[in-house]
């Protein structure tokens, strides 16, 4: 098996590093590196920096918008603009419900929803956890309804990212309470402008406000927004995690985060100590050694077939190794991370190299990397697939 580079690759490589160095905003890549909050006018300049090139959707076909980019192609573009200190590609239109709109849905879904997408026109977020159904997520319990030509629906969806920013939001609903829980789901399209929608704010522990709860309160839902069949959407569910969990490998933000330990280090005077040294090197050797699976699993479905358990791999391995270097990171600055205030990190606009200002930075990411072992589904639940699938367990 060779999961070299080809010259493509490396062609392909040189181009988006170039055009990264060249198009990325020097404010929007400072905040970033720094940890500081980002805004939606931050995204959205990044994402239509990437629509005017034609990349924000690279890996779709070329016939919605795409350029067919090789699952290669498609790691390398995150690796490189990650390392850069590029935001995160939001990847609710593009990764998540774009992908199940052109596989499963209707001709005149892919008409109104995907141009939106790849023109970054439209902005999506995800309506899946809710109070009582998080890692066990077929328990959900928000409905919807027949009533002519409309679904109703009623209910709420819980740590909801972006939903105040978001235009619309595809989310997973009941539509049989008398079947196996699995088969009464579906997947409704829903525009958030609807009358009878609620977007409440969520502070998560880092102090920023990038979750919500959204409320659906008879919220009438054209049933054209139904995509594929009606209570197959746990399939369509387990097709777009399967896209969620292989992002999650994080190689290029890993690197970065890896470069700031470093520069931690030689500030507080550490980098010659033996202690620091050695964990330095586990770090290292755990990202390389995720690196290699992930480009062994790149390799095998380079034919275009899906991911199978690997993905959940890369999911454990990935969000664990960016948590233990936001851990360490903290632990190698010592008392100076004491000072975190989250009010304080948002004020110091004006001074990004304060050292102040780049130790509440720290403290921000560290904390914030409490949440990728939770999202796109637990690690728990990670472990509980690889073992069925991998190890044969029941």
């Amino acid at each position: 098996m060779d999961v070299g580079w080809s010259s493509a690759d490396q062609a392909f490589r040189q181009e988006v590093r170039e055009f990264t160095q060249a198009k990325l905003p020097a404010e929007i890549r400072d905040k970033v590196i720094a940890g500081r909050p980002l805004e939606r006018s931050d995204h959205m300049q990044w994402q239509d920096i990437l629509a005017e090139k034609g990349w924000i959707a690279g890996f779709w076909p070329s016939k919605f918008g795409g350029h067919d980019w090789t699952p290669a192609q498609s790691y390398i573009f995150q690796e490189e603009t990650t390392y850069a200190g590029a935001p995160w590609l939001l990847p609710f239109g593009v990764n998540y419900v774009g992908p199940v709109i052109y596989t499963y849905g209707s001709e005149a879904q892919k008409a109104r929803h995907l141009p939106g997408i790849v023109s970054n026109e439209v902005f999506w977020c995800q309506g899946y956890s809710e109070p009582n159904a998080g890692s066990d997520l077929a328990q959900l319990s928000t409905r919807a309804d027949r009533d002519g030509d409309a679904y109703v629906v009623n209910g709420s969806k819980i740590w909801t990212s972006m939903a105040h920013w978001a235009d619309w939001i595809f989310a997973l609903v009941r539509t049989d309470s008398q079947v196996k829980p699995q088969r009464g789901i579906s997947f409704l399209l829903i525009d958030l402008r609807t009358p009878g929608i609620t977007v409440r704010p969520i502070r998560s522990i880092e102090g920023a406000h990038h979750l919500n709860q959204v409320f659906f309160d008879n919220v009438r839902v054209p049933v054209e927004n139904l995509v594929g069949e009606e209570n197959a959407g746990w399939g369509y569910a387990k097709f777009l995690l399967g896209h969620e969990r292989v992002l999650s490998a994080e190689i290029g933000k890993g690197k970065r985060m890896l470069d700031r330990l470093r520069s931690v280090a030689s500030a507080q005077g550490r980098s010659d100590d033996p202690g620091y040294l050695e964990r330095l090197n586990q770090l290292e050797t755990d990202l390389l050694a995720l690196e290699w699976t992930t480009l062994r699993m790149l390799d095998a479905v380079m034919d275009g077939s899906a991911p199978g358990f690997e993905a959940s791999v890369l999911k454990l391995r990935g969000s664990t190794i960016v948590q233990r270097i936001a851990e360490y990171t903290v632990d190698t600055l010592g008392p100076a991370a004491l000072s975190f205030d989250p009010a304080g990190l948002e004020q110091q606009v004006n001074d990004p190299n304060a050292e102040l200002y780049r130790n509440m930075g720290i403290v921000s990411e560290f904390l914030f990397q409490r949440a990728p072992t939770i999202w796109g589904g637990s690690n728990e639940i990670q472990r509980n697939i690889i073992a069925k699938h991998a190890l044969g367990l029941g």
